[in-house]
């Protein structure tokens, strides 16, 4: 494995990190009335837009660093991973280029059925993408072995694909709440963590120059 895949899933690894560490913020400035529209929706779908392409280059990284008899359960969070992206990105790049901007116009009416409401159409957009990102590390964990730097990075996939349900309760239960959307505080633990973990074995990999 050349070390060029390494450093980009390093370097990868950790702007998804810190990607998702500014979306927890801004998330937090949103609940205590810090931030108020329209920047706390720039913001919010800004800094998740960054997650996407890191996250899927961190993936994408570990599926050429495992060994070929490992590479079902790669390929396979790969497939999660990019139907994630596909899904995220579809949905913030509409609310950031057109539902913000005709909002801000007062044209709502125009664009109600593109706004991220709970239960509207995009909203189940993010469900389902994030939902892929819960399946993608699930699918990955079993690439690791249980020894050394690689069980912590395994562990922490487990742990974080354990919270997948909780998003998708959060995501359809009838009756949307802030307090409802405390469930799914976990995710802002084990996201981060998962992502910097791997970001971390990458570079271990990457001075040791081998192979998962």
């Amino acid at each position: 494995m050349t070390v060029s895949i390494y450093k980009i899933g390093f370097l990868s690894g950790l702007i998804a990190f810190i990607a998702t560490i500014i979306f927890l913020i801004v998330q937090l400035f949103q609940l205590l009335g810090i931030l108020t529209y329209p920047y706390d929706q720039i913001w919010i779908f800004g800094s998740s837009l960054c997650i996407g392409i890191p996250f899927m280059l961190e993936m994408l990284a570990l599926h050429y660093a495992t060994s070929p008899d490992k590479k079902f359960w790669s390929h396979a969070a790969i497939i999660f991973t990019v139907m994630y992206l596909i899904f995220v990105t579809a949905n913030y790049v509409v609310q950031l280029a057109t539902v913000i901007p005709m909002t801000l116009k007062g044209a709502v009416s125009d664009i109600k059925i593109l706004d991220q409401k709970p239960h509207s159409l995009f909203w189940d957009f993010d469900a389902i993408g994030y939902i892929c990102m819960g399946l993608a590390t699930l699918f990955a964990a079993p690439i690791f072995v249980n020894r050394g730097f690689q069980k912590k990075v395994k562990y922490a996939f487990l742990v974080h694909a354990s919270v997948t349900p909780l998003i998708a309760f959060v995501y359809f239960y009838p009756t949307f709440s802030d307090k409802l959307l405390l469930l799914a505080t976990p995710w802002a633990i084990t996201a981060p963590i998962a992502m910097l973990l791997l970001a971390l074995l990458f570079k271990g990999e990457w001075k040791n120059d081998n192979d998962l």
